[in-house]
């Protein structure tokens, strides 16, 4: 599909000086069910800002680190190890603690836009609102683990939760094994939870066209920062 007629609408509507900014220094979360594009939106988005100028750094929650990736391996890989809820959930916070002093910090000090894959919004959905845990402990442990750092920007790719699983085309994790009327409650958690995150949010209808969602996403950040 070709849209660069709309990505040229979008530049138009904004001022010269903003068309031609070098954008700095801004914290961008994606998240959202599993299925819904992330990964994609991430990349199109990284490969944007690089073309406007913008030193760029991609990372993902949990994972990017030594530390990082241990625990993701154990958290996702290893059913033989079983995790009790809360054991989960405060092995993703050591993760994202980790990631946020290693990599989030530095990244953002360098003047770099940070696109990260996940952050606290999922812990709290994923073991919160749809694993039975409290809430409102998950996000004051997550002030913790974050040392205050929250996102600028979060975007949330919501897609309903059938059109979600056929896009999976590879082997499940442990948390994708959870099946149907959990990843509803991740869905009704991220819609609900939204409204929560500090800075810049936006939910985005994740069943169209990569293109056309990413237009969406330029659209807000391109007001955002100019």
């Amino acid at each position: 599909m070709d849209i660069s007629w709309l990505r040229k609408k979008i530049s138009n509507l904004l001022p010269c000086n903003a068309r031609c900014r070098r954008y700095e220094s801004l914290f961008v979360v994606f998240d959202g069910i599993d299925g819904a594009g992330k990964s994609t939106q991430i990349a199109m988005l990284r490969d944007f800002l690089i073309a406007r100028g913008s030193s760029v750094f991609c990372t993902r929650d949990p994972g990017s680190t030594p530390l990082g990736d241990a625990i993701r391996e154990i958290l996702l890989h290893r059913e033989d190890i079983p995790l009790a809820m809360t054991s989960e959930m405060l092995l993703y916070m050591a993760a994202r603690a980790q990631l946020v002093d290693e990599q989030i910090r530095p990244a953002l000090e360098r003047k770099d836009i940070v696109l990260c894959d996940r952050f606290l919004l999922a812990n709290v959905v994923y073991q919160g609102c749809a694993g039975g845990l409290s809430v409102e402990t998950l996000w004051q442990v997550g002030q913790v683990a974050t040392g205050g750092l929250m996102p600028d920007v979060t975007i949330i790719l919501d897609l309903d939760v059938e059109k979600a699983a056929s896009r999976m085309q590879r082997g499940l994790d442990r948390l994708e094994k959870r099946g149907r009327d959990y990843f509803q409650r991740v869905r009704d958690g991220f819609r609900s939870q939204l409204p929560r995150c500090t800075g810049a949010t936006l939910l985005v209808d994740a069943d169209r066209s990569p293109e056309i969602i990413h237009c969406e996403i330029l659209s807000k950040i391109e007001n955002l920062l100019g």
